[in-house]
C-alpha cells in the first residue's frame, strides 16, 4: 500500500489529495500507467508528463525511478522561482 498526493491543478484534475493505492507499479512510469487507466480524469492529469514532476518518498525524481519499497509518490507542476 502506498501513498499517492497531487498537487496544484493535478489535484483539481483528479479531484482528491491524496489516496492510498494497491499497487504492482515497478516504477513511476507503471504506476502512472495504472492510474492513467483507471478513469478519464486521472488520463486528464496524467496526458502530458512533461508539465509534472514527481518525488517519491520527499526525494525529486524521475518517471523511470524504481518503487520498490517506496510508502509515498507525490506528483506536482514544477516549481517555480521568485
Amino acid at each position: 500500500m502506498m501513498d499517492v498526493l497531487y498537487f496544484a491543478w493535478v489535484r483539481e484534475r483528479i479531484g482528491l489529495p491524496r489516496e492510498k493505492i494497491e499497487t504492482e507499479a515497478k516504477t513511476v512510469a507503471d504506476l502512472v500507467a495504472e492510474l492513467r487507466a483507471r478513469e478519464d480524469r486521472y488520463d486528464l492529469a496524467f496526458s502530458d508528463l512533461t508539465a509534472l514532476r514527481v518525488a517519491v518518498d520527499q526525494t525529486l525524481t524521475d518517471f523511470d525511478a524504481s518503487l520498490d519499497g517506496a510508502r509515498e509518490v507525490a506528483f506536482f507542476p514544477p516549481m517555480t522561482g521568485g
